[in-house]
């Protein structure tokens, strides 16, 4: 007699509870280990392959792309400890030549251009965080090499320069103003040849030359096309500035190293002592002579005066017939001069220099 077996008999139990949860705990550990296997791979030599993924310490990525042979290739990107993109590089040569921008936190493009072997290569621009454009610059292998342009808010150029193995090297040009620009040469860093500005209104305010980066030969100012300084230099030493004044039997240039002091006289003339004891009134603002005679050589001994004086005409501090503190110079006005506070720190400060002329009194 044949036993016929039940299915029944042979049945288990599949719940949830007791087969799937190890089954799927099992396929999970199955696919992190297929995971880590797939990314951050170095083969036998040393080299690193396919997918790579760098956290720091915090678990946040780092950056995130794919090597072959050790190379980079592909895009690769950089990111901020948010998880914003810092930086993007697409390369075009593996591990050598790459596209790169560069971006700021708040996904703004700040750089954009070519990396060579990691030195920058061909023209870059750079950006400000509304989008508007910085700057354009030409690099060759890392070197600035050929056109410079520094923009303005608004759109306009700044500034062109040309370079030329990290130097500045050909026309320079840069705005002044709305409409104003100077304008030069450079050689190898510094300025050479001739120099000129002009304002808005295309009025010339200024012409020099330059030999090796230095002034050399005749520097001119202009005020309303009218020429008011004239300077002689030598090879970046100042040898004489000659300055217009106003008088009422006419113009006259004067040399900065024939005065002795400049004071106000109201608002519009200025008193003009030479060392000779000359006395000479000039028929503008103290403003414009004292910007012409420029500070190398004077010092304000009274500020709210408005009085100027030759450091080398001070002799100290005497006292007038009411016992008030006045400066000595030689020569001596005609009329006193009370030094102001800062004044007589700086006459203080003379007396411990060896060079100053000062005598006791």
């Amino acid at each position: 007699m044949k036993k016929h077996l039940s299915f029944h008999s042979l049945s288990l139990p599949l719940t949830p509870s007791h087969s799937l949860l190890p089954i799927l705990f099992l396929a999970a550990l199955m696919l992190t280990a297929t995971s880590a296997v797939a990314q951050n791979k170095i083969d036998n030599q040393g080299r690193r392959q396919g997918h790579w993924i760098r956290t720091d310490k915090d678990g946040s990525k780092i950056y995130e792309g794919e090597f072959v042979d050790g190379l980079e290739t592909g895009t690769f990107t950089y990111f901020y400890h948010d998880g914003s993109v810092r930086i993007r590089n697409t390369y075009t040569e593996p591990g050598k030549r790459c596209l790169h921008e560069a971006y700021d936190e708040q996904g703004h493009l700040l750089a954009r251009g070519e990396y060579n072997q990691r030195n920058r290569h061909g023209l870059w621009k750079f950006y400000a965080e509304d989008g508007r454009l910085v700057k354009e610059t030409s690099y060759n292998m890392g070197i600035k090499d050929g056109i410079n342009v520094i923009y303005e808010r608004n759109g306009d150029t700044a500034e062109v320069s040309h370079w030329l193995n990290n130097h500045r090297h050909g026309r320079w040009w840069k705005r002044i103003g709305k409409n104003g620009f100077i304008t030069g040469n450079y050689v190898n860093g510094g300025l050479e040849g001739r120099l000129v500005e002009y304002n808005n209104y295309n009025q010339l305010v200024r012409e020099g030359w330059y030999e090796g980066g230095l002034k050399h030969g005749d520097y001119k100012y202009f005020e309303d096309n009218t020429l008011t300084v004239k300077e002689r230099w030598h090879h970046g030493n100042m040898n004489d500035r000659e300055i217009l004044l106003r008088l009422a039997t006419g113009d006259q240039f004067v040399s900065i190293y024939d005065i002795a002091c400049m004071a106000a006289q109201g608002k519009s003339k200025t008193i003009v002592l030479l060392k000779d004891n000359t006395r000479l009134v000039a028929n503008e603002s103290n403003e414009q002579v004292f910007n012409r005679a420029g500070d190398e050589l004077f010092a304000l001994a009274n500020r709210k005066s408005r009085i100027s004086v030759a450091r080398k005409c001070i002799q100290g501090i005497g006292k007038d017939k009411e016992g008030r503190e006045i400066l000595l110079l030689e020569p001596q006005p005609d009329f006193a001069i009370f030094p102001d506070e800062d004044a007589l720190k700086m006459v203080h400060a003379l007396q411990y220099d060896e060079h100053s002329p000062l005598i006791d009194n």
